[in-house]
């Protein structure tokens, strides 16, 4: 079975990092590079058919616009390095998305970012490193 790696980013600084801590990492390993990016996106909410509709409108727009701007450029630059790897991009909560990524493609190791794009959100409710060390089924490497 071969070893995957899944790096989860969000533009923020410390992401960056982790990502090129995960690139050097396949690289070295031959390993295949998955690159997440999870939106957040809560399911709860009361809405009319029209609505969610709309919201549905919303959501396809928000990943089109991730691919363009987030993950392609990434994914695009580490291929002309030559690594094997592909781009994800999931609506959720991130830490619990991650993990579901994870599973979907034979993950066996997660790299994220000590702190990502919301630093006073994380102060609050808890960072998505914290919480994807606390639920991941597979190893997780937070990059300071």
């Amino acid at each position: 079975m071969s070893e995957v790696l899944l790096v989860g980013i969000d533009c923020s600084e410390c992401a960056e990092r982790a990502l090129d801590y995960a690139a050097d990492w396949a690289a070295a390993t031959q390993r295949q590079l998955v690159v997440a990016h999870v939106i957040q996106w809560s399911p709860f909410s009361f809405t009319t058919p029209q609505e969610n509709e709309e919201r549905h409108a919303r959501r396809e727009a928000e990943l089109d616009r991730a691919h363009r701007e987030v993950v392609d450029p990434v994914v695009n630059r580490l291929r002309e390095l030559g690594l094997n790897v592909r781009g994800v991009i999931r609506h959720g909560h991130p830490a619990e998305t991650l993990c579901d990524v994870a599973e979907e493609f034979g993950v066996t190791h997660i790299v994220v970012g000590k702190t990502g794009s919301s630093r006073i959100r994380a102060q609050l409710f808890g960072s998505v490193a914290h919480s994807l060390v606390q639920i991941s089924k597979q190893p997780v490497t937070v990059v300071p």
